[in-house]
């Protein structure tokens, strides 16, 4: 279940108005009275829960799932396990981004709100500049300074000894002590999640938070989206640039240095003390080992190994690249030669 503190429960709703909301069929119309209260993934699916399976990536999940129902495609109902009810959609992911939206409401801001939500419990020592705007149930430790018009989302929980500069947002995260956030940074807005649907291109609503443990520094108009499920996660004392990206579900290791305008897609897990120079890209689901070294501008498109240095795009680790990058200078040398150039 989406953490309360930031997603409002909109369930229970019967399997079969679900089913009809989401374009699906129910294999078997007796499991139609079953009620379902949340979405989830397949691994992490509990009773009263909906998932999806369209990848066969994910059949060791799905055979062990426990969810109460799956959306599958035609022709995949035999692959569910019994005990979970099948609903057969010819898109099942646009079907769980769409149950998704229906069973969870991420909290906002009231149209009537005050600017500090009297019921945001904020310690003695916070200052606060003009214009900061502080949600429901939103938690600020001591000593922490707020700049001015940030915005601190409900439920929000923000650390001792902070510093929140001017314009920051900050939404669906639970903060550390001693966290710099500098001007402009964004953390805890929805990822980039998309699926396809009959309609066009459909979001996928996103559930998780965003965790920012003690120390860590996020530098200017920097943006750390909120997981789609699990956590985005910064480990302890990493320090951020300014204008990075990094995507939802990420799990940066601790003492981890991002340098300027690096982006991270989902689902990268960073292992702690890894270093990546300005510019560097890294493509979703890859791991990167403790201690590695990530080029300026490199493209990271597999998995790096502990305590290598990677560069160039696609990126590999130092040593080749340098032989390939010699290895090229030479035939064009040789050729320029053969020109008499």
């Amino acid at each position: 279940m989406p953490d309360p503190r930031f997603f409002e429960n909109l369930g229970p709703v019967r399997l079969d108005e679900l089913a009809r909301l989401c374009g699906g069929e129910l294999s078997d119309p007796a499991d139609g009275a079953h009620s379902i209260e949340s979405v989830g993934p397949l691994a992490r699916a509990a009773l009263a829960t909906v998932s999806f399976y369209a990848d066969r990536r994910y059949l060791d999940d799905l055979k062990s799932t426990q969810a109460a129902a799956c959306f599958v495609l035609p022709g995949q109902a035999n692959l569910v396990p019994e005990g979970c009810a099948r609903v057969v959609s010819p898109q099942p992911h646009a079907a769980y981004a769409k149950a998704a939206e229906r069973l969870h409401r991420p909290r906002h801001f009231g149209a009537d709100d005050p600017p500090i939500h009297p019921t945001a419990q904020i310690e003695d020592g916070v200052s606060l500049a003009p214009g900061v705007v502080i949600g429901a149930d939103a938690q600020v430790g001591r000593g922490t300074r707020i700049g001015a018009h940030a915005v601190i989302g409900p439920g929000v929980a923000i650390g001792r000894d902070c510093i929140i500069g001017s314009h920051a947002s900050i939404s669906f995260t639970l903060m550390g002590d001693r966290v710099k956030v500098y001007a402009g940074a964004v953390i805890g807005e929805a990822g980039f999640g998309v699926t396809t649907s009959s309609g066009g291109n459909l979001d996928i609503p996103q559930l998780g938070r965003v965790i920012i443990q003690d120390g860590v520094t996020v530098g200017a108009i920097t943006c750390i989206d909120r997981g789609a499920w699990d956590d985005t996660v910064v480990g302890e004392n990493t320090k951020i640039d300014n204008l990075v990206q990094i995507a939802h579900n990420v799990r940066l290791g601790r003492n981890c240095l991002l340098a300027a305008q690096t982006g991270i897609s989902g689902s990268v897990v960073v292992g702690d003390e890894v270093a990546f120079g300005g510019r560097a890209g890294v493509t979703d689901h890859v791991s990167i080992g403790e201690r590695a070294r990530i080029g300026a501008a490199a493209g990271v498109m597999k998995d790096i190994p502990a305590d290598e240095m990677w560069v160039g795009t696609p990126a590999r680790p130092i040593r080749r690249f340098m032989r390939e990058t010699a290895w090229i200078a030479k035939m064009a040398r040789n050729r320029d030669e053969g020109r008499g150039e």
